[in-house]
């Protein structure tokens, strides 16, 4: 069976397409899964740069976080799925419902544990769910981490209701998920770029307010300002300490930030009385539950909404995906297929 390996020490030019031993036939409560599908992460970049976890020393790590594909057998008491249905992994596989209860990426698939950068894999039913049936692998495979986290900060935790309006920080996977969720529930929203080129596709997907943040660096205030002065309901942070201080400006007082993100990096200084002036939630999350995601899963049936994927690669130029990635010249997500 083929699967991608990154060893240590850790780097794009330590990734290697490897002949590793065919999982067999699921056991007891499992499923043996066919992989056509994934989608690249900023955690996945760090794993396979070396920046987040480390490779196993003797048998280095398979990465990728997000799977999708079609079960090919079930074993023992398994009811949940068939031969033939098509699923797509979670990023917490031991979150199962119910309030936050991992902190760390121990059990993270393409982390702490092998991930899905392979032709097939036999895991626990209760590490995947029901794929959206208006997906294919790829744009299935984009739910495990970017869409769900976009899910959880503005529905499950931000209470998300039609009316409410919503700033987005760039056009990466999360923040364009995010756009589309919020449009879906009749949501009215911001979202900010330093591309010009970048803020007219968000247009083109219904935002209704863009902001170049180069030739705006108070943005924080010119988003309140589009409020009429208010504030925005939600505010979807992928930045960290480099925008935060933006961010408390822009949401209204009593309002929600979601911090999802570390884009500028792990820390720095928070406007502490800023953030007791607006009475604002800051609330920190990584992606969600698996009852969130059959949430989320219904949702995206419901609303018949696609992913935009903004490039697709086979799996054997996996390393050319991780490098397009890092030139953050892309919309949305990258895709790999195979």
């Amino acid at each position: 069976m083929k699967a991608m390996i990154v060893r240590a020490p850790a780097g794009l030019d330590r990734l290697t397409m490897e002949e590793r031993p065919d999982p067999g036939q699921p056991g007891a409560g499992e499923i043996r899964v066919a992989l056509h599908g994934s989608s690249l992460n900023y955690h996945d970049l760090g794993v396979v740069t070396g920046r987040m976890g480390a490779p196993d020393p003797e048998r280095g790590r398979v990465p990728l976080a997000d799977g999708a594909g079609v079960v090919e057998s079930v074993g023992a008491g398994v009811s949940e799925f068939a031969t033939g249905d098509a699923v797509v992994s979670c990023f917490f596989p031991q979150w199962q419902d119910g309030t936050a209860r991992v902190g760390d990426f121990a059990g993270t698939p393409g982390d702490g544990i092998d991930g899905f950068a392979q032709e097939a894999v036999v895991l626990p039913a209760t590490a995947f769910t029901h794929a959206p049936k208006n997906l294919d692998a790829v744009e299935a495979a984009t739910i495990t981490t970017a869409g769900l986290t976009a899910w959880r900060a503005l529905v499950c935790d931000g209470g998300l209701k039609a009316g409410d309006t919503v700033l987005l920080l760039g056009t990466g996977g999360v923040s364009i998920w995010a756009l589309q969720i919020a449009k879906a529930m009749g949501a009215t929203v911001a979202i900010t770029s330093s591309s010009g080129e970048k803020l007219e596709r968000a247009r083109a997907l219904g935002a209704d307010f863009t902001l170049n943040y180069r030739e705006m660096p108070q943005w924080g205030r010119a988003i309140a300002d589009w409020t009429g002065g208010l504030g925005v309901d939600h505010v979807v942070e992928v930045g960290g300490p480099g925008t935060l201080a933006q961010s408390i400006d822009a949401v209204r007082v009593g309002g929600h930030i979601s911090l999802i993100g570390v884009l500028t990096g792990a820390s720095g200084d928070v406007p502490t009385a800023a953030l007791m002036g607006k009475q604002a939630r800051l609330q920190g999350l990584i992606v969600g539950s698996r009852r969130m995601q059959q949430d989320f899963v219904r949702a995206i049936e419901a609303n018949a909404i696609r992913p935009v994927i903004d490039r697709r690669f086979p799996l054997e130029r996996l390393a050319d995906a991780f490098a397009y990635e890092e030139s953050a010249g892309h919309f949305g997500k990258i895709g790999v297929e195979w």
